[in-house]
């Protein structure tokens, strides 16, 4: 079993995103933790150690990252550490690398506004661009009747989330 990540950190770059060869989105992102005392001496605060370690994430969480997420926000993550490796030259190279399963912003540190994404109301599931026929697209953009996120002014539906 991998070790699993829970904490909170600061992405040090913005997300980058990428696609592979059969059109998954990935994006690579660069997190620092850091732990932060309090000097009892000084009643000021400072920083300790730090761990860097890059994370990538897949599909619609991918997409969703870079649509959100930017250089210095504070944020929750939860991962698997997996080793990457990879060969350059020659040279055979590792390193640790988080496989986030969630990634959100902590919003001790900045306000959020909740909504579904494009593809979840079409009923989407994954980042990739699967290609549909014109019929298949109207008919999945429909929301399923009981859903609390949809958009129907009529039946008093709104974007708003449902809490």
């Amino acid at each position: 079993m991998l070790p699993t990540l829970t904490g909170v950190g600061r992405l040090t770059a913005d997300p980058e995103m990428t696609f592979t060869p059969s059109g998954k989105a990935v994006a690579n992102i660069a997190l620092a933790f850091n732990s932060r005392r309090k000097n009892p001496q000084t009643n000021e605060w400072e920083d300790g150690d730090v761990f860097f370690i890059r994370g990538s994430v897949w599909e619609r969480l991918a997409e969703n990252a870079v649509e959100t997420l930017a250089k210095g926000m504070e944020v929750l993550v939860t991962g698997e550490i997996r080793t990457r490796s990879w060969e350059k030259d020659g040279q055979k190279y590792e390193r640790p690398d988080l496989f986030i399963r969630s990634i959100a912003p902590n919003l001790a540190f900045a306000v959020a506004k909740v909504a579904k994404d494009a593809a979840s109301q079409q009923n989407g599931q994954t980042g990739s661009r699967p290609q549909q026929s014109q019929t298949q697209r109207s008919r999945s953009a429909s929301p399923p009747k009981d859903d609390p996120w949809a958009v129907d002014q009529a039946q008093g539906y709104s974007n708003e989330p449902p809490f």
